[in-house]
């Protein structure tokens, strides 16, 4: 191979960031989903073979001790397959579409938990089922963003304050300041976004268990039976396999179903919120693994560069302005300020940048944690209060920072 089609190939492997980032956690998540199916199989296909079994000696013996035929048997269990997809048991039930029971269903609808113990049969029902989960899906993310945000901000107070009562037990205060800290602006310090994940996290987990000891006694669960199904709810999973305020009655029923709907709202609430600040750490732990993989590609880069001995060659590793491709050598290099210096996402990076740019996201989580705390007005630039896109966090704020530099760009 030629050096210089060596030296092509080298800048070819710079990657955008997005789509760097993109496809690594592609690949990421298709491990990970080939790892989880290889242990949920190992776990649970020989309970399932032990289950299939059973079942199929217990129809023999039936057939057997009845006179039934095999296939008689299953045509009637095909129609009790089909009363219980309408809502029916053998045990006594609420009603699924009065008036509370179709409030549930909507409110597993919306807030797309899906448990798929209710479920339309009608043609007009699954019609209108899909206009009304298109907008009521839509308002709910935005609750929980706008939620999220406001969990941000009450935290960010919360450690704020202790953080200045740290300070004014340590006696490290100037003398002057003792008395009135409030003029006192804490300069340098910023919440933490691990903090955050900390918090939520056992947040998440006081809810969980608050439940599951409301669950075990009312629904007849086990406590891990519970916990688990506080997990399939809050994070939105909704297997279905268990289902809270199914009964026909409950002892203090008002009560229970008020308590059930307040930690369903709460669990999904502060779950939504944990999930959104794990995916900030994930994100970071992404850029750790392309600023890994770029030492072979810089490596590459560098030793055709010695080969071909140009003064001006782009590396990844240097300091400095650097030159793109199509750019004037006297051109000034990359913006130092957040405006200009943002890279859209046709733009190519290097590697290099990318794991210098790599603490972006944790920064403005944290900035938006520092403003929230200090009281300070979120700042948006003119062009984005121009184009109207602006504010927000998580999902939310990324969707609203893209289209705001997308709009000002065109």
């Amino acid at each position: 191979m030629m050096p210089g089609q060596r030296l092509q190939d080298c800048r070819s492997l710079h990657l955008n960031e997005d789509n760097g980032r993109f496809v690594l956690l592609a690949i990421l998540i298709l491990v990970y989903l080939l790892c989880g199916a290889a242990v949920f199989s190992a776990i649970e296909r020989p309970s399932e073979l032990r289950a299939h079994g059973r079942w199929n000696g217990t129809l023999l013996n039936f057939s057997e001790t009845f006179n039934i035929s095999l296939q008689e048997l299953n045509s009637f269990l095909r129609e009790y397959e089909a009363a219980i997809a309408a809502g029916i048991r053998a045990d006594a039930l609420r009603p699924r579409w009065d008036f509370t029971g179709a409030f549930y269903f909507v409110g597993t609808v919306v807030s797309t938990i899906g448990f798929g113990m209710t479920t339309p049969v009608t043609i007009a029902g699954k019609v209108f089922l899909i206009f009304y989960g298109l907008l009521g899906c839509a308002g709910t993310i935005l609750f929980f963003n706008l939620f999220l945000e406001r969990i941000i901000t009450l935290l960010a107070v919360v450690m704020k304050a202790v953080r200045e009562r740290r300070i004014r037990n340590s006696g490290l205060l100037p003398p002057g300041i003792r008395h009135d800290f409030s003029a006192y602006s804490l300069p340098g310090w910023k919440p933490s976004v691990y903090h955050v994940m900390l918090i939520l996290g056992l947040s998440a987990i006081t809810i969980s268990c608050c439940a599951s000891a409301m669950y075990t006694p009312v629904e007849g669960w086990a406590y891990l039976d519970s916990l688990y199904f506080c997990f399939v709810t809050f994070s939105t999973i909704g297997f279905g396999d268990f289902v809270s305020s199914q009964s026909a009655a409950y002892e203090y029923q008002s009560l229970y179903r008020v308590a059930n709907f307040f930690f369903m709202l709460m669990g999904v609430c502060c779950i939504y919120s944990l999930f959104n600040v794990i995916s900030i750490v994930i994100k970071q732990v992404l850029n750790w693994m392309l600023e890994k993989m770029s030492c072979l590609f810089c490596q590459r880069c560098n030793n055709a560069n010695a080969f071909l001995g140009r003064r001006n060659a782009i590396r990844p590793g240097s300091k400095g302005r650097q030159r793109r491709f199509g750019q004037p050598p006297d051109s000034d290099g990359p913006c130092d300020s957040d405006a200009e210096g943002r890279r859209l996402s046709g733009e190519m990076i290097s590697m290099k940048d990318l794991a210098a740019s790599s603490k972006v996201s944790l920064a403005i989580m944290q900035k938006q944690l520092s403003e929230s705390a200090n009281g300070y007005p979120r700042t948006v630039c003119g062009s984005s209060r121009h184009n109207g896109f602006s504010g927000g966090v998580g999902a939310l704020g990324i969707m609203n920072n893209r289209l705001a530099e997308t709009s000002n760009s065109r």
